[in-house]
């Protein structure tokens, strides 16, 4: 998952279902080669793609613990961490595209607008 890669990379414009699928298909996972090994083994965090992104993205920091935990110890599976960044990073990216959408030309106009600047030198 890397912006030099725009099929992997995840956009602001993106939808929830372009991000699901961004995830599925590109976000490489630290599981194991099989259901068994992974249950005996847990997931690899150290190169876990999701498990990254939480580590920026998810605000709650005992739930982020929790996760590392369970899919470290082989007791949460691969689509189940997957799944929780798909829904961490929809919320995030359609809270952006809400506050986008609610910019208007005059907001706009305000932030560009020629200003003096303060003194700061007298």
């Amino acid at each position: 998952m890397s912006a030099s890669d725009p099929d992997s990379a995840i956009y602001v414009t993106d939808s929830a279902k372009v991000i699901k699928n961004k995830i599925n298909r590109y976000a490489f996972s630290g599981r194991q080669e099989s259901i068994e090994l992974h249950r005996k083994l847990g997931a690899n965090l150290e190169v876990d793609i999701p498990v990254k992104y939480f580590s920026f993205f998810l605000e709650d920091d005992a739930e982020l613990e929790h996760i590392k935990k369970e899919y470290g110890a082989g007791r949460m599976r691969t689509g189940q961490v997957k799944e929780r960044l798909a829904r961490v990073l929809t919320e995030m990216v359609e809270r952006h595209q809400r506050a986008r959408a609610a910019v208007t030309d005059e907001m706009v106009d305000a932030f560009v607008a020629v200003r003096p600047l303060p003194d700061m030198f007298n």
